[in-house]
């Protein structure tokens, strides 16, 4: 399965921000050579993560054919609505947009958005990215899905019109990086949203969960807002917690 020229001028290589051209079964920087191949219709833009990516990588690659289950599971247990519906709203998504979630996991936001938007999806785990695209199908949904990290984003500099990431840039290797890159591939003026969950989650449930323990007893880094790390020149910044303060919602405009 080939990509469609369209996506293609969209895309950069994520290492020097270089275009990209298709070659066949892979995608080409042509200054470089450097050959990124396609998995099942699927670009792919590394070859193994390495640090505490790699860690939470293997943890998404075996959880990913139970993730939904698991999830439906929980919202009939507990009868509590959509933990989505306190940030989706936030989004700032016009017809027509180009819309990118970076670590799209099994592709479950996609539900609440708009039909009339041209999605992208990236994660870090291949076996979450199969999970999302059986997902799409199901749903009758478009998505163009890569495989990637958040901290080398495979797309151009402001193609944009809504950037979010919702679970995992907690724990990612490089934060900073992960959000200096959702500011460069958005559109200036674009609402960026970044939502995980808060320490109470991880104390209260990933840390004693028997899937997640082990990757999470491990971890000493704290689960809060990285607000920090947002560059000072970004506007109107704001975090709050939502979900009975079991995630936070950081929002900021690109000037």
């Amino acid at each position: 399965m080939s990509l469609d020229p369209k996506i293609v001028e969209l895309l950069s290589d994520p290492e020097t921000h270089d275009s990209l051209e298709l070659g066949g079964d892979c995608l080409i920087n042509p200054k470089s050579g450097r050959r990124y191949p396609m998995r099942d219709g699927i670009p792919v833009f590394f070859e193994e993560a390495a640090g505490t990516n790699r860690k939470y990588q293997t943890m998404y690659d075996r959880l990913a054919p139970g993730y939904d289950f698991a999830e439906r599971l929980y919202y009939w247990i507990s009868r509590k609505p959509d933990r989505r519906l306190e940030f989706i709203p936030e989004l700032e998504i016009p017809a027509g947009a180009r819309v990118l979630e970076v670590s799209v996991g099994t592709g479950a936001n996609i539900r609440f958005l708009p039909a009339n938007i041209e999605f992208f999806g990236l994660d870090l785990s291949w076996n979450m990215l199969r999970r999302c695209r059986q997902n799409l199908q199901r749903w009758r949904r478009d998505a163009h899905l890569f495989h990637g990290q958040g901290e080398q984003l495979p797309f151009r500099d402001a193609v944009f019109d809504c950037v979010y990431h919702v679970g995992g840039i907690n724990f990612f290797n490089d934060k900073a990086r992960a959000i200096a890159e959702m500011i460069r591939v958005a559109k200036p003026g674009t609402k960026i949203m970044i939502v995980d969950e808060t320490e109470k989650v991880v104390k209260e449930h990933y840390r004693k969960n028997p899937f997640t323990r082990r990757v999470y007893q491990s971890e000493d880094r704290p689960a809060v807002a990285p607000i920090e790390l947002v560059p000072a020149e970004m506007r109107e910044i704001a975090s709050r917690q939502i979900n009975a303060g079991r995630e936070y919602c950081l929002t900021f405009r690109k000037p």
